[in-house]
């Protein structure tokens, strides 16, 4: 339930893993075989983070 006098709680670290699952699941949807480790993490965008984080 939402409490009362409309003050909202957002996590979001919670709401970016939501949205990553959301894109693993269609992606996973579109293929026609199971998805490789590689194109996990290119759908993940683990590279971009790597890169970003200099590591």
């Amino acid at each position: 339930m939402a409490p009362v006098g409309g003050t909202a709680v957002q996590d979001h670290v919670a709401l970016a893993e939501i949205e990553l699952c959301g894109e693993l699941i269609i992606a996973a949807s579109a293929a026609e075989e199971r998805l490789s480790l590689e194109s996990i993490d290119e759908v993940l965008r683990v590279a971009e983070e790597r890169d970003a984080s200099g590591g």
